[in-house]
């Protein structure tokens, strides 16, 4: 009886020491990709033709990872107009610019009297994309009749 007890005994031993083998891992696991989402302050909705309107943007993250980098692209699909950023960066359509802050400004200066909206893509290094659309309708500056 006391021969089985010492069987037992080294088996559980045995056994509990190669699952503890099997579980450990040299590699640790650090996450690099976080979601992130960009949150933008109201904008005004009516623009007349050479108006700048002011886009106050910031990149929110889930999480941090130091060597994720932002990009930001734009699309204008309707309207014509100049996107540019608060370094004085012109921003061509379709053309990926990196950006050096999480906070920052865009202007975008009308160039016609139609409506327009602009398609704004971030993206980060890791593939992921995040797009806000901005759009205003044209304003042409008359008095709408009522008195200042």
């Amino acid at each position: 009886m006391e021969k089985i007890k010492h069987f037992f005994g080294i088996t559980a031993w045995l056994v509990a020491m190669m699952l503890l083998a099997v579980a450990c891992t040299d590699s640790i696991d650090i996450q690099k990709v976080y979601t992130f989402d960009l949150v933008a302050m109201p904008v005004q909705k009516r623009i007349v033709q050479g108006e700048v309107a002011e886009i106050r943007c910031q990149i929110i993250k889930e999480g941090s990872y130091q060597d994720t980098k932002f990009f930001i692209r734009y699309f204008q699909p309707d309207g014509k107009g100049e996107l540019r950023l608060d370094n004085g960066t012109v921003l061509l359509p379709n053309d990926l610019y990196p950006l050096s802050k999480e906070t920052f400004r865009m202007y975008y200066t009308s160039h016609c009297t139609d409506q327009q909206v602009v398609d704004v893509y971030i993206e980060d290094n890791h593939g992921q994309v995040v797009q806000k659309t901005f759009s205003w309708q044209n304003d042409k500056g008359e008095d709408d009749g009522e008195d200042d």
